[in-house]
């Protein structure tokens, strides 16, 4: 059925008219919309003429929402470039990227948008200085990317809501306070229709076991139920080996990969650690080496922003269930991805053969 996710979103539009300052001509009048953004209701002067946008996840819902005539400033886009270029076309290039990975409040207020569109761990912290209030003070406004709306009010676990859910809100609501709701409401449909796909294909028997590797240190980096590789696996028709973890994107112990003996791996791509070194602190530590998914080269590695919460995560399902079948850990489907990360090249990804 159409608009499965749609129900359940929190969006809540409600357009209305304040009154601006009086001047000698009169009153004038300033557009607002009001849209439910982690759990309140926030209202954005219209038009929207500058928008900040973090992160090359919220930069791929705010190009997919139609906000790109809207984007005067970007940041963290260069490790995603490529990616974003394949879905979105050559916009992606004349993107202003002030900052190449989380921008500091200069480069904020250099840029001087009307909303900065990012999120706690994704841009704003209170140790670098970067929250709504403080952003309020320079007359900015923020909206929240909905995966990482905080539990408790200044703690750190994030999540609020299923991680499909959060994506069609803000798919909706960024489309709404860029002035084009029809376009984000179809992206958001189409998204929808193809989640119901991959629901209707035949399941598996017993799901296989995925763990998301992000990146390695004494502890491992993944995600938990509320981060967007939970929504990507379930849709897969697989299950994450973390999800009963109720946080978004955490650290893990090395035990925890061992307990779950994972069917499939996959790899977070971006600068910092390559997967080569990832896969090498999986065949050196005594916790992992002996696991099949090692044994058997079981890897996949796909780009940050097909990972975290964006318009890719029905890719990177479509892709990672075409992997499941591959290694005959689901039946045939008959869905063909409809982005073909091949052309990423990327390393780790034996599958492709």
């Amino acid at each position: 059925m159409r608009h499965n996710i749609t129900r359940y979103a929190t969006l809540a539009v409600v357009l209305g008219i304040a009154a601006g300052c009086g001047t000698e001509s009169g009153a004038v009048a300033t557009d607002r919309v009001t849209v439910t953004n982690c759990g309140a209701e926030v209202a954005f002067d219209q038009p929207l003429d500058r928008l900040f946008v973090n992160d090359g996840g919220m930069i791929a819902i705010a190009l997919a929402a139609g906000a790109r005539d809207k984007i005067v400033a970007v940041s963290a886009l260069a490790r995603d470039k490529d990616v974003l270029r394949l879905e979105y076309g050559p916009q992606v290039d004349t993107l202003d990227e002030v900052a190449t990975e989380q921008p500091t409040l200069e480069n904020i207020v250099g840029a001087k948008p009307q909303v900065l569109y990012a999120g706690y761990n994704y841009g704003m912290s209170e140790s670098r200085g970067i929250t709504p209030e403080i952003l309020a003070s320079h007359g900015i406004d923020v909206y929240q990317l909905s995966e990482a709306c905080r539990q408790v009010d200044g703690q750190a676990q994030r999540g609020t809501m299923d991680p499909r859910v959060a994506l069609d809100t803000d798919l909706r609501n960024i489309g709404t306070i860029a002035g084009n709701p029809e376009q984000g409401a179809t992206v958001a449909d189409d998204i929808s229709d193809r989640l119901e796909k991959l629901r209707a294909a035949p399941q598996p028997a017993s799901k296989p076991t995925v763990f998301v590797f992000d990146s390695v240190s004494d502890t491992i980096f993944s995600s938990g139920s509320f981060g967007g590789p939970q929504g990507i696996i379930d849709a897969a028709g697989a299950r994450n080996a973390t999800e009963d973890v109720e946080d978004t994107w955490t650290a893990v112990s090395w035990e925890r990969i061992t307990t779950a003996d994972p069917d499939l791996i996959v790899f977070v791509d971006y600068p910092g650690q390559s997967v080569e070194q990832k896969i090498d602190a999986l065949r050196t530590n005594p916790a992992s080496r002996n696991l099949k998914a090692v044994r058997e080269n079981r890897f996949v590695n796909l780009p940050y922003a097909m990972w975290v919460s964006s318009p890719l995560n029905i890719d990177a399902a479509e892709t990672l269930r075409s992997v499941l079948e591959a290694h005959d850990l689901a039946p045939a489907s008959g869905i063909t991805p409809t982005l073909d990360v091949r052309q990423l090249g990327l390393g780790g990804n034996d599958w492709l053969g």
